[in-house]
């Protein structure tokens, strides 16, 4: 018995050991840049595994590695909001997103702190994604470093 037991707890240990290292993982989110959907200080749950499973799809909340260019710390590794996948068009006018030519629902942004902003248009290249800060103020995304390649994503946050 004594040996069975051994196993059953080292058949769980290594359970969660892959859990932890392809499927889920939790992360602490360091910027405000996702705020108020996300503060900053908040601990987040990634699903690694959900990108190469079902892809991503614009709403979603993705972690990924940043371009190393100049605009933030040696490839950091960023929370942001896929609002566009290749072929389509972005937009912003007045603080308003639009993707392919349509106003974008986005209840989680504060549209009063955004007012006079212009960006794009610009076409997602296939197999990219374009993506947004919820804080669009305090956020370098995508309209700083332009899409981002779908491999790049670590994974996708879970419940949201």
């Amino acid at each position: 018995m004594p040996g069975r037991a051994l196993a059953v707890a080292a058949a769980c240990l290594g359970g969660l050991l892959v859990l932890r290292l392809w499927v889920v993982e939790p992360i602490t989110v360091s910027s405000t840049s996702m705020e108020p959907t996300v503060p900053a200080g908040s601990v987040v749950w990634l699903n690694k595994a959900g990108p190469q499973l079902a892809g991503v799809r614009p709403g979603q909340l993705v972690v990924f590695t940043g371009p190393d260019d100049g605009e933030m710390p040696n490839q950091a590794v960023l929370l942001k909001r896929v609002v566009a996948t290749g072929g389509q068009t972005v937009a912003i006018r007045d603080g308003v997103l639009y993707v392919d030519g349509a106003e974008a629902r986005e209840p989680y942004v504060n549209r009063r702190t955004i007012d006079g902003v212009y960006f794009g248009t610009v076409t997602v290249p296939p197999g990219q994604l374009f993506v947004l800060g919820d804080n669009r103020e305090s956020s370098v995304d995508s309209r700083a470093f332009g899409p981002i390649p779908a491999a790049a994503i670590h994974g996708t946050v879970l419940g949201q």
